[in-house]
């Protein structure tokens, strides 16, 4: 199914790091930004993404690659591991998770790419007392880059989905680039019901049902057709309920119960990887367990394409602009 769902001509090269299955990469390439190499850690996502892609898919941990080895291209981007800054769980200043963006920085400083990208979760801002998010900023610009960091809702940008994420863009100083603007939201919401009215009922193995924990229990994990979902997480357990289910009721801070009359379920892997715009016809790799995590550790595909349109337009009015002797020869 290699390239199935791309229509636009590519132009610009990317390194993508910490890719999972590659929904960050999707969207760059649906408007203009060819992968040419990509790495995760994850076996089950790199083989996915290898679905997809015509990339070199390299498996293993950043920390481990020989950045030598990695090709200089006009771009990198990736979303870099994100759970130690969650607000979904516990947050850790000294979690190990949070400096492998210092890979990522690293590899900004070596290849120096003419923009970079990166995606984190909203808990990023705080942690720290804002102290951490401040400290990555300045450790970019003091590799010769403007920042421009800004908090996106990814159902602004047709995802049928709640899902806030803080993406930093940042151009090369000799760019000269001043402004960057961030896409404006659409008119409208994707509704659950737009995304999902013509998919076919799933096959009981393609949905979690492990039992439905405490902390599930916790909150309301439903919401109507014509709302969009609550954020798709990576853990299978918690993924939100189908808008078909009951309606949860509310017994007391922190417990809510199941309503009656229909049947209890979470969305399957295939609605969930919907829900986070995928392709509809990309198979994931792994077992269940696997599925639901690379979906829901992905970048909506849809977010990923609104921004990527923006710095699209921006590099290319740049290059073809006031700076021609920057313009280097892109596939």
């Amino acid at each position: 199914m290699k390239k199935a769902f791309k229509d636009k001509k590519q132009q610009f090269t990317a390194v993508s790091l910490f890719s999972g299955a590659g929904g960050l990469d999707i969207g760059f390439e649906n408007q203009g930004f060819k992968t040419v190499w990509a790495n995760d850690s994850d076996k089950d996502a790199c083989a996915t993404h290898q679905k997809w892609s015509d990339a070199e898919v390299v498996c293993g941990k950043i920390e481990d690659i020989d950045f030598s080895t990695i090709p200089n291209t006009d771009a990198i981007f990736g979303g870099f591991p994100c759970q130690g800054f969650s607000l979904s769980g516990p947050r850790k200043i000294d979690d190990s998770r949070n400096t492998l963006y210092k890979y990522f920085v690293k590899l900004v400083e070596e290849k120096k790419p003419y923009v970079f990208i990166a995606e984190n979760v909203k808990g990023i801002l705080t942690l720290g007392d804002g102290a951490i998010f401040e400290a990555i900023i300045e450790d970019f610009k003091n590799k010769g880059y403007k920042v421009f960091p800004k908090l996106l809702n990814a159902s602004d940008y047709g995802v049928p989905q709640d899902r806030e994420r803080v993406i930093l863009v940042g151009f090369r100083d000799d760019l000269n680039m001043e402004e960057f603007v961030f896409p404006e939201p659409a008119d409208q919401k994707v509704t659950l019901y737009d995304a999902l009215k013509d998919i076919p009922e799933p096959l009981l193995e393609e949905i979690c049902d492990a039992p439905y924990s405490s902390r599930f229990m916790s909150r309301n994990r439903k919401r109507d057709w014509n709302n969009v979902s609550y954020t798709i997480p990576a853990m299978a357990k918690q993924v939100p309920l189908h808008p078909s289910s009951p309606d949860m009721i509310k017994l007391d801070k922190d417990l809510w119960k199941f309503g009656e009359g229909a049947i209890t379920r979470r969305f399957s892997w295939r609605e969930a990887a919907i829900i986070q715009t995928f392709p509809q016809n990309l198979e994931f790799e792994g077992d269940l367990v696997s599925k639901y995590k690379q979906i829901g550790n992905a970048v909506p595909v849809k977010l990923a394409e609104a921004v990527a349109e923006k710095v699209y337009i921006k590099l290319k009015e740049c290059l073809e602009g006031s700076n021609q002797e920057l313009i280097q020869e892109v596939v």
